[in-house]
């Protein structure tokens, strides 16, 4: 039980590595508060964990929106009593276009999700976690941007997790000496529904990896708890690989 008594915020709950974050966090004693866009699986998700005796709570929304980020810490705080961590795991791809064809309009949408959404979720959590007396947040990051890894046609993807870094890296040296960690995870290919359900490119993805195939994304999830967890007490702005030696091979 090793996030007992805590209570965390997971965004990108309704599926994926953030779904699979959120039951394995309640089976370790979390209480949770879960965001993410679509309110029936969020729900669904919820209930799921009651079922199993933890305790969720959910509130749907947009993480780009700052009324949101303060509203899942709304929601710790009146439920739960207070804030102990988050798991900021929403994120998105965008059209996987060269930059020249690229709308700009999905450029500020990617940034916007996936960096905007992170400081926003930074700016409104910090404060929560300084009243808890401490606390850990952790991003999702990819090795897309953020080690030698360049793929062609995620511009807007790879400069958002990039950009991350670099949030997660300022945030740590800030808010260190008051016991807050911050980390980044960096997973590598998973299969969830960002992965698309072509099993051709699902294999082609696999033998990328020098293990010979993608991530569930239980695998992802239990990586996440390590850094959200007392285990990583020394473990602050790290950018975590979990990408079964991708980014050793590229």
């Amino acid at each position: 039980m090793r996030l007992d008594g805590k209570t965390l915020i997971v965004t990108g709950a309704s599926s994926g590595i953030g779904a699979a974050a959120a039951r394995l966090f309640a089976d370790e004693g979390a209480r949770l508060v879960l965001g993410a866009r679509r309110e029936n699986l969020l729900d669904a998700a919820a209930a799921q964990i009651t079922a199993a005796g933890g305790q969720a709570r959910w509130l749907a929304g947009d993480v780009g929106d700052e009324d949101y980020a303060r509203g899942l810490v709304r929601l710790a705080e009146d439920a739960f009593g207070g804030l102990d961590g988050a798991f900021n795991n929403a994120g998105m791809v965008g059209d996987l276009l060269p930059a020249p064809d690229l709308d700009s309009a999905t450029w500020q949408e990617v940034l916007r999700t996936n960096l905007t959404g992170a400081f926003l979720a930074a700016k409104h959590q910090i404060p929560a976690l300084r009243r808890r007396g401490g606390g850990a947040i952790l991003f999702t990051s990819s090795f897309v941007g953020t080690t030698r890894a360049g793929l062609p046609g995620m511009a807007a993807y790879a400069s958002s997790k990039a950009g991350l870094r670099g949030l997660v890296q300022s945030l740590a040296a800030e808010h260190g000496h008051e016991g807050i960690r911050i980390n980044a995870l960096l997973p590598g290919g998973t299969l969830t529904a960002m992965a698309g359900d072509d099993p051709a490119g699902h294999d082609a993805i696999a033998a990328l990896h020098p293990l010979g195939r993608m991530a569930q994304p239980e695998e992802i999830a239990r990586a996440a708890l390590f850094l959200l967890s007392d285990d990583a007490s020394f473990v602050s702005g790290s950018a975590m690989l979990a990408d079964g030696a991708l980014s050793a091979r590229l």
